[in-house]
């Protein structure tokens, strides 16, 4: 607008003079001087309207404010430039004069037409640009809350791990110190791991399951022989999977095969990638008798609702019951 409006107003001014001097047939100094006159006193009321318009406080009403202060600014600059040529040369000039009369309803309505459409486009223009720094806000505000929530529900993902490995921890250094102090170290790498993973929205399958076999290390300790946990991979190296996503469903599934049960339990993993669609399907043993322990279940809820915050969907989740065999499986897309 700081070039288009000088711009405008040598545009005007010019097909001023030419209409006075071509087609109305003044002479050339007068054409000139009531084009200079007309066009520097029009665009004076411009650059006023325009400063009123864009001090006015509130969007509402906003359209109708600018015509009403256009039209007023209109009407002011040709009653100036009436009262400039009046006084200059038609106090020496009859004929002017005269004709300057004649001429003055279609000068107003010229104003009014051109100082209408600035008006109005610098409302439009600042009520757009009003609601787009609102929108920018909103939106902000909403990643930021996007971005809060997620930090949240990774954090939570964490503690009852971590407690149930300390509470090992502590049983193992009265009778196995040795292990005790093996679990301090794969714990203490476990943690510096997921230290270096955060903040990350995707990483790739590959380095998710090197998590999950730092995590699995530490399991082992706790259950030593009885926990078995089988992988079947079927996928690309470049496949993705947002962070902290498979160690909770394992948590889980550990919890509902290995509670009540003295024997050996087989964990089944199976990773393919589908049409761009990573499918993981978690298999674990599950007794319908038994009451599952305190807790069983932690994050699954919480997996639902990042999954929806990262892909707005809430089909990625899954679980079932079949044949006393509980049956997780997880998708996750790999072009969003």
């Amino acid at each position: 607008m700081r070039w288009v409006l000088p711009l405008l107003a040598l545009l005007v001014g010019g097909i001023h003079l030419c209409l006075l001097f071509y087609f109305a047939g003044l002479p050339f100094d007068v054409a000139l001087t009531d084009s200079i006159v007309n066009t520097g006193i029009l665009s004076l009321s411009v650059w006023g309207m325009l400063l009123v318009v864009n001090a006015y406080p509130t969007r509402v009403g906003v359209i109708i404010y600018a015509i009403l202060i256009g039209s007023f600014f209109a009407l002011s600059a040709g009653y100036a430039s009436w009262q400039a040529m009046r006084l200059s040369i038609g106090k020496d000039d009859r004929s002017y004069y005269m004709w300057l009369a004649k001429t003055m309803p279609i000068r107003y309505i010229i104003n009014v037409l051109i100082c209408g459409w600035l008006a109005t486009y610098t409302a439009m223009e600042k009520q757009a640009e009003a609601l787009e720094n609102k929108f920018l806000k909103q939106t902000d505000a909403a990643v930021l809350h996007k971005e809060a929530e997620l930090y949240k529900l990774r954090q939570q993902l964490q503690p009852h791990f971590l407690y149930n490995s300390l509470n090992s921890i502590s049983a193992l250094t009265m009778i196995a110190p040795e292990k005790a102090q093996d679990m301090i170290g794969k714990l203490s790498d476990f943690l510096r791991s997921s230290v270096r993973r955060e903040g990350q929205e995707k990483i790739s399958i590959v380095e998710e399951l090197g998590y999950i076999e730092a995590y699995l290390s530490i399991e082992s300790v706790r259950f030593g022989n009885r926990l078995r946990v089988e992988f079947e991979k079927e996928y690309a190296d470049d496949a993705q999977i947002p962070p902290f996503l498979l160690q909770p469903l394992l948590e889980n599934a550990i919890k509902f095969g290995l509670y009540g049960k003295t024997g050996n339990v087989t964990i089944r993993v199976h990773i393919a990638l589908q049409e761009d669609m990573l499918h993981v399907k978690i298999t674990n043993p599950f007794d319908n008798d038994s009451q599952p322990p305190r807790g069983t279940g932690f994050g699954l809820e919480g997996i639902r609702r990042r999954l929806y915050l990262l892909f707005a969907r809430t089909d990625l989740l899954e679980t079932h019951k079949a044949d006393n065999t509980f049956i997780t499986t997880l998708k996750i897309p790999q072009h969003v």
